[in-house]
């Protein structure tokens, strides 16, 4: 009679808990640089531009809260810092991966720990996939440009799957292979460059890494923007489903995958709204397909949606053009501030000549000047005599970024986009701003409150692993 009263307490308490079955699928999404500004972009272009009657797919799910990003050596942490956090848990100086401050202690990353438990580990991006978020993962060194190391560490990790853009570790400074394709081959990677190569090989051979189709673009730092339509280049959303396909068949029991949005941070580097409100909404086309799984595995699927810091502080409303915004003219861009930095350099690098007029038609065509955005006679002025240094005194006094260099004439053309369109960027690199946290599955009610960025990969373990 005893043993019944115990059981019967212990039952009861177990259905005042609410037991739910055990978290097997875990979906690890990364904005990066994704602030609750570049998420809210995208939304209200989502409403008054696409029409579409309900939020962001993000914006619906049930639990919605932010996360605070500084790092063990400032209030605005750097990609490895917070990539480190969101992986191991724990909080180092920028610039280092998966290293404690005083650069001996390793931390052990999430993935790392499920591999280790015998799940199935899958990790990609829409950057490179040995840069920092990424390679915070499973790489363990001082620096994140050690690429070479990284490279080293991400065939050693023996995860499923890597896929991004390229890899900048597998040459020397003069461009020759070093030792790192060697060890691809010999540890039994296949590499497919792009994601049709990629799906004939998913599933049906025992490691998996999906790289930019070669000389598609030029740029070996990410994939290519969404809003650039390069022909053959690959998309996020397809190699995610890539992704899935080969991790779900290698270990249909239990994977963890982290997916990470890199280009929304280069777009805001860039302070190109066009191109970060485009790579948002292509994030959200991959959420879309972890939704898809989760629908058919509600019980067992995770997915946590964060960003590693904000970059740009990006906000609608342009503090030159009170009240005025029009989304609709995100349509009109039809280049990336990235790429037409590119174009530009290379004219004056090649010693290529341009004239005024065959500028303003490329500027109409992909940017929609003179007819959807009307410039005013001043801002023609400013844009004429920018051209005019850049392209014909060669004298422009060139801004240098994060991911690239932005000659006078590209940054006087943004500057009057964003007057157009409504959009404004505190800075051109990180703040300390908070980001935003959604999630939906099992044990995503432990999201609810706000959080530091070393919680999230704790409560994903004590999920998974009971840690």
């Amino acid at each position: 009679m005893k043993l019944h009263r115990i059981l019967a307490t212990v039952l009861t308490g177990l259905c005042v808990l609410g037991v739910s079955a055990e978290v097997k699928y875990v979906f690890y999404l990364i904005g990066d640089g994704m602030g609750m500004g570049h998420v809210n972009a995208a939304q209200y272009y989502n409403r008054i531009v696409r029409g579409a009657d309900e939020p962001l797919l993000m914006m619906q799910f049930p639990v919605a809260s932010q996360a605070w990003t500084y790092s063990a050596s400032a209030p605005v942490t750097d990609s490895a810092a917070a990539g480190t956090a969101l992986s191991t848990g724990y909080k180092t100086k920028n610039n280092m991966l998966g290293l404690a401050p005083d650069s001996v202690e390793h931390y052990v990353s999430i993935a790392r720990d499920l591999k280790d438990a015998g799940w199935g580990v899958g990790v990609l991006t829409s950057v490179a996939p040995d840069d920092a978020t990424p390679a915070a993962f499973y790489a363990h060194q001082p620096a994140r440009w050690m690429y070479y190391e990284i490279d080293k560490e991400a065939v050693a990790s023996g995860y499923d799957f890597l896929g991004g853009a390229s890899l900048r570790g597998v040459a020397d400074k003069e461009g020759k292979p070093n030792e790192v394709p060697a060890m691809i081959k010999d540890a039994g990677i296949e590499i497919a460059y792009g994601t049709e190569a990629g799906s004939e090989l998913a599933g049906k051979v025992d490691r998996l890494w999906v790289l930019s189709p070669e000389n598609v673009w030029g740029n070996g730092n990410n994939i290519g923007y969404t809003i650039d339509s390069i022909p053959g280049a690959m998309n996020l959303p397809s190699l995610t489903k890539v992704a899935l396909d080969h991790v779900s068949a290698k270990s249909p029991d239990k994977f963890f995958m982290m997916i990470e949005g890199g280009n929304i941070d280069h777009a805001a580097h860039a302070n190109d709204p066009g191109g970060v409100i485009k790579e948002v909404l292509n994030f959200q086309d991959v959420i879309r397909v972890a939704y898809d799984f989760y629908l058919a595995h509600p019980e067992e699927t995770l997915i946590v949606i964060t960003a590693d810091h904000d970059t740009g502080g990006m906000a609608i409303g342009h503090p030159d053009h009170y009240g005025y915004v029009d989304l609709a003219l995100v349509d009109t861009q039809r280049i990336s501030k990235d790429r037409l930095a590119d174009y530009c350099r290379d004219i004056v690098k090649d010693g290529k000549t341009i004239s005024w007029d065959e500028m303003r038609d490329l500027l109409q065509s992909k940017l929609g000047f003179w007819t959807a955005v009307p410039l005013t006679e001043e801002q023609t002025n400013r844009l004429r005599a920018a051209f005019d240094r850049t392209f014909l005194a060669r004298e422009s006094n060139d801004e240098k970024g994060l991911y690239n260099t932005f000659s006078e004439f590209v940054i006087e053309a943004f500057r009057i986009y964003n007057y157009w369109v409504g959009t404004d960027f505190i800075s051109h690199n990180h703040t300390a701003n908070p980001v935003p946290v959604f999630a939906i599955g099992n044990g995503s009610e432990k999201f609810t409150h706000v959080v530091n960025n070393t919680d999230i990969p704790r409560i994903i373990r004590s999920l998974t692993l009971g840690e």
